[in-house]
This record gives C-alpha cells, sequence and structure tokens, in this order.
C-alpha cells in the first residue's frame, strides 16, 4: 500500500508495526507528547498530502487517549490526508447506550459523535454492542466491524485437547454456540434453577458426560471477570477439570485477571486487541486484511 502511512497513539506500537511490515506501509512520524502542565503536543513531521492516513489506537483506558487522537487526527487532515482511517481494535464507551435513571449522559452516543467529527472511516473488532444492531446506529462514518470467532476457534483446536465450551447463562448460547460449531466441539449452558429470590441453584448439565473434558470458558469482554469466577466454582463442585478462559477484550479491571488463576483457571487467553502478558490470539492478519479491502472507501 504504497500510499498509505500508518501512524499510532502511545501504547500501540507492537500492533501499529506489525501492521506497517503487513501492509508494507510507511511509518507516521509524529511526536506526542505532554507541556509540564499536563497540555497535549502533537506534531506530524511526516508529509501525509493526498495519503490515507490510518491511526493505530485501542481505545482501553479512553480518557487518556482521547485528546491526543483527536490532535493527530485534526492535524493529519489539515496537512492534506484523505481519508483518515482510526483502527481502534477495542472500542470504548459502548456500555451507556441509554438513559438507565433521569439525568444521566447517553455517553456512547456523545463518544459516536465525537470520532465521527475528526475520523473518516473507522475499523473495529467485536465491540460490545447491547441494545444496537450495527455500529451505524450512531456513527455517521463507514465502519468495519470484524469477528474473530474464527482465530478463537482455531486456537482452541490446535491448543486444547478435548474442549468443552461452556456458557454461563442463556444469553451465551448463540456466542457459544458459534464459536463451538466453527471449532467443531461440543458446548453446554450452564442450568439456573430459580428457588426463590436469592436462591438460585446452578449446575452443570450431563456433567458425568464431560467429567474427561477441558472446560473452555469463552467472552467477548473479561472486565471484573466475576461471571468467569462464579462459573469456574460451579465447575468445581461439579468435578470438572480446571478451565481455559478465552476473552477478546483484556480489560481487567480491578486485578481480574490474578482474581481469575487464583479462582482456579488452568490459564487465561485473550487476543491482542488490548496489550496484555494473557496475549495469545493476534488479530494483526485480520485488521490487515480489512485496511487493504477498504481502501480509500467512505460513505
Amino acid at each position: 500500500m504504497s500510499n498509505c502511512i500508518i501512524f499510532t497513539i502511545p501504547g500501540n506500537e507492537v500492533l501499529a508495526n506489525s501492521l506497517i511490515k503487513l501492509l508494507h506501509a510507511d511509518p507516521g512520524d509524529a511526536i506526542i507528547r505532554h507541556f509540564p502542565d499536563g497540555e497535549t503536543y502533537v506534531k506530524v513531521n511526516s508529509n501525509v498530502h493526498e495519503k490515507e492516513a490510518i491511526i493505530i489506537c485501542s481505545l482501553h483506558q479512553p480518557d487518556d487517549k482521547i485528546l491526543s487522537l483527536y490532535f493527530l487526527a485534526q492535524t493529519l487532515k489539515e496537512f492534506g490526508a484523505f481519508p483518515v482511517t482510526l483502527v481502534v481494535p477495542y472500542l470504548a464507551y459502548m456500555r451507556q447506550d441509554k438513559r438507565f435513571t433521569d439525568g444521566e449522559c447517553i455517553s456512547s452516543d456523545l463518544f459516536a459523535r465525537l470520532l465521527s467529527s475528526f475520523v473518516d472511516k473507522l475499523i473495529t473488532i467485536d465491540p460490545h454492542l447491547h441494545r444496537r444492531i450495527s455500529l451505524n446506529e450512531i456513527y455517521s462514518i463507514h465502519t468495519s466491524v470484524l469477528h474473530v470467532s474464527h482465530q478463537l476457534s482455531k486456537w482452541i483446536k490446535e491448543n486444547i485437547q478435548q474442549p468443552l465450551l461452556i456458557g454461563p447463562d442463556s444469553e451465551s448460547e448463540q456466542w457459544v454456540s458459534k464459536v463451538a460449531a466453527d471449532a467443531n466441539v461440543p458446548y453446554i449452558i450452564l442450568e439456573k434453577i430459580r428457588k426463590g429470590d436469592r436462591n438460585v441453584k446452578v449446575s452443570v448439565p450431563q456433567v458425568e458426560k464431560y467429567k474427561e473434558y477441558t472446560p473452555v470458558l469463552v467472552d467477548d469482554i473479561i472486565s471484573t471477570a466475576n461471571t468467569m469466577i462464579e462459573t469456574i466454582g460451579h465447575l468445581k463442585k461439579a468435578g470438572m477439570k480446571p478451565p481455559v478462559c478465552i476473552g477478546i477484550h483484556a480489560v481487567f479491571a480491578a486485578k481480574a485477571y490474578d482474581k481469575l488463576i487464583k479462582a482456579g483457571a488452568e490459564k487465561v487467553i485473550t487476543c491482542n486487541t488490548i496489550t496484555h502478558p494473557s496475549n495469545a490470539i493476534y488479530i494483526d492478519e485480520l485488521l490487515g486484511q480489512e485496511i487493504c479491502k477498504n481502501s480509500f472507501v467512505v460513505d
């Protein structure tokens, strides 16, 4: 991609360098730093006139990055870059998509409006959609949403003997069943029997049949990890093997990774949408293919 130049927001250098090699793209030269008073300084040294500028920025801890991202994107446009594409493996501000109580800010809408105002295209991976069908409901720019269920299935097939995918509840079945079908492995959904307002019993269906299998817990985001930790407890009580926990986005709030290991997970595996020591499933080629496919595509 001779007319493509790739910039990175600090903290995303590993993925950016990988994509530069994959795409044979030029590395963008920009200075992003802070003045002693905390204000952000941005300078673009590369010639970007009439080039597609691609910014790599996973928006984990977004408030620390958004101003640098805004200043860089706007400066690239001022110096003639077009289009400006944001590759954001983890897209933040998807949770608050309605007003749950009076007076609340619907931050997903406002954040989408903000990003749409200064980039031309957005490429992301498995955003955490709740009550929305697609990003097009809130983003006014061209968006590409990629899915990594195939990459998860491939890793499971290649690294786990006799895996059994487990969903913690009925809401997870659609997601778990898709990964299981792609990996050609069985899956079960934990059964919850409510005996009262505060008395819920959780059981593992057909537990005797699967005692020799390795349980695999899959989720899109591992944040607090409370659901996985609770599920591990149920699997222990059922006498099953220690599970492998797999997540796409390694948010890991409040030492969630350490808590998962302490709870009894055999290992915790994530994609490199957010840099973390648990990264073992890589999305570089998936992103590279999408960048090539959508080069200069602007709605």
